[in-house]
């Protein structure tokens, strides 16, 4: 998944960052003041927006109203010091989905976001089952008929979106858009290497396949096997 942080203290920004990218997690794209990131959050593709209330330029209440008049339903974690009472209300009737207040504990906002994100894609359990897959975003582990499978980091990402998004048709494009930030050179064929990887791992000592490729489309999760006989 993308995330966007949107944080002013660089040192506190960069523990979040590093954190969260941790392992086969997160892509993270970091604003360091409240106009940039508002543009940001415009193109679209974040799945979860983490967003500091003291901001230089712009502060974290403006940036919220400015995303939810947009249309804009991103889950938004807010992190303030300001834990009070009229102030937790103002964020929530603004549109802010949770909040943390400082200090906080790192862990518990990494638990915070994946709920968030989780919530986002419509789905209150850390474990999704497809066929015999099995994939627990909170152990971040992959298990096909109760074997572990071992992927990179990228192909359990890219397992991950496509079980997010069961029924959806997923391009290039948009694989690309989730999971790589704006430091990385984006190249198709990138995607194409590890989507044969990711089947290759799966169909090991199997008969079924679980991503079909729709040419020139791009790719969806196969959730029944008689659907790669239609």
């Amino acid at each position: 998944m993308r995330i966007l942080l949107i944080e002013d203290e660089h040192r506190v920004a960069e523990i979040i960052a590093s954190a969260l990218r941790e392992g086969p997690r997160y892509a993270v794209d970091i604003a360091t003041d409240g106009r940039t990131g508002s543009n940001l959050a415009q193109d679209g593709v974040y799945d979860l927006i983490v967003l500091d209330l003291m901001l230089p330029g712009l502060n974290g209440l403006d940036v919220l109203r400015s995303i939810r008049s947009r249309g804009d339903r991103t889950p938004v974690l807010i992190l303030t010091a300001r834990a009070e009472k009229e102030s937790v209300i103002e964020l929530l009737n603004a549109g802010a989905d949770d909040y943390l207040g400082k200090p906080y504990d790192l862990g518990e906002l990494i638990a915070r976001i994946k709920a968030l994100i989780r919530r986002g894609k419509g789905a209150a359990s850390p474990v999704f089952t497809v066929r015999d897959l099995e994939l627990n975003t909170l152990e971040m582990t992959v298990k096909r008929s109760g074997n572990l499978v071992d992927l990179s980091p990228m192909e359990y990402r890219i397992l991950e979106y496509l079980i997010h998004n069961p029924r959806a048709v997923i391009s290039k494009q948009q694989l690309l858009e989730h999971l790589y930030d704006y430091n990385w050179e984006r190249h198709s064929n990138v995607i194409e290497a590890h989507i044969s990887n990711l089947r290759r791992k799966l169909n090991a000592e199997s008969d079924g396949s679980y991503i079909m490729t729709l040419r020139g489309r791009g790719y969806r999760l196969v959730q029944f096997k008689n659907e790669m006989e239609q």
